[in-house]
């Protein structure tokens, strides 16, 4: 893929430089031919004033004198165009190459993200497949597969069935959020955050952790529906890696002219490594994607990240290992 857009960012070069030399040589030429004419023309006049200022001994020598500086002048104007362009030629060689470079990054950077997108989609769709496939075939070459066993496998493969169906909701989610228009909404930010809590309220029982929400009521520009959303993925990210009893605290604060939300829990942290990494589809902070700490596909923090970025905001990160983790939401307030 490397050498793939180095070649067409050569490509694109030679077609750059073609256009800027194709321009300068034309200017040049013209240049040559005014500048050229405006040099004899000068010459002609000045032999004609002096046609009856000098003995004709006289003019002869100073009109071989001017048509010598006439020459010179000329010469050096040639020269001087020709080095113009040669350096109109390296110079716009270099701009033309980095032009070209800063065109095809973004594409380039888009299709080896499509690129590890496709690969890191199959790596997990690869596993429940997998897992459904071994166990009909087992089923299938068990000739005394008794009704309780098939309910069991039945059972087994509609588990395998909702990942998958999860997983595939999650990209459909993630694929969706680029084209939201939500620049214009306003929403309120007490409520958006008490129904996200509502929404992980029966997670939380179940590793019996306390949800500690002091959100302070604030008016913020975005849509309620896809912030409930962001906030409910940061919560049930705490949930997910915090220990059993434990509390995850919300608080709100103004600073300046955004809102910053704060989501912490008591949880194990994450690795200064991993920190920059963590917002990556597929990615999880564990560096192995195993599902036996928490389970997932690595697409929610991914999410979240979209989200906030549609509403021009941004998530920071925090942790301490042994000391949990923040997750601050920055978000614009309503002037």
């Amino acid at each position: 893929m490397k050498e793939m857009f180095h070649s067409a960012a050569l490509k694109l070069t030679t077609w750059y430089l073609l256009i800027i030399m194709v321009l300068s040589v034309g200017s040049s030429v013209a240049l040559y031919h005014v500048s050229s004419s405006d040099l004899t023309r000068n010459a002609r006049r000045q032999v004609i004033f002096f046609a009856d200022q000098l003995e004709p001994e006289d003019f002869r020598d100073y009109t071989r004198l001017r048509q010598r500086q006439l020459n010179d002048d000329i010469a050096n104007l040639r020269q001087n165009l020709l080095l113009f362009n040669i350096a109109v030629l390296i110079a716009g060689g270099a701009a033309a190459y980095a032009l070209a470079r800063r065109h095809l990054q973004p594409i380039e950077e888009a299709l080896e993200s499509q690129t590890r997108f496709a690969a890191d989609a199959s790596h997990e769709l690869r596993t429940p497949l997998a897992a459904m496939q071994t166990e009909i075939e087992v089923a299938l070459r068990n000739r005394g597969l008794t009704k309780a066993q098939a309910i069991g496998q039945l059972q087994s493969n509609l588990e395998e069935v909702g990942k998958l169906k999860t997983l595939s909701e999650g990209l459909l989610r993630l694929a969706q959020r680029s084209s939201e228009d939500i620049t214009d909404s306003v929403a309120e930010l007490k409520p958006v955050v008490k129904e996200a809590v509502a929404r992980l309220k029966k997670a939380a029982a179940a590793k019996k952790i306390s949800i500690d929400d002091r959100t302070n009521n604030m008016l913020i520009k975005g849509d309620p529906d896809s912030l409930n959303e962001l906030v409910a993925i940061l919560l049930d990210n705490a949930i997910k890696y915090s220990p059993a009893g434990s509390i995850v605290k919300v608080t709100s604060r103004k600073h300046g002219k955004l809102v910053l939300l704060s989501i912490s829990d008591e949880g194990a942290g994450i690795p200064k490594v991993e920190l920059p990494r963590i917002f990556e589809r597929f990615y999880r902070a564990d560096s192995s994607r195993s599902k036996q700490q928490a389970q997932g596909y690595g697409l929610g923090l991914a999410i979240a990240k979209k989200i906030a970025e549609l509403h021009d905001g941004e998530i920071e990160v925090k942790s301490r290992s042994g000391k949990g983790s923040t997750f601050t939401l920055k978000l614009a307030l309503v002037s």
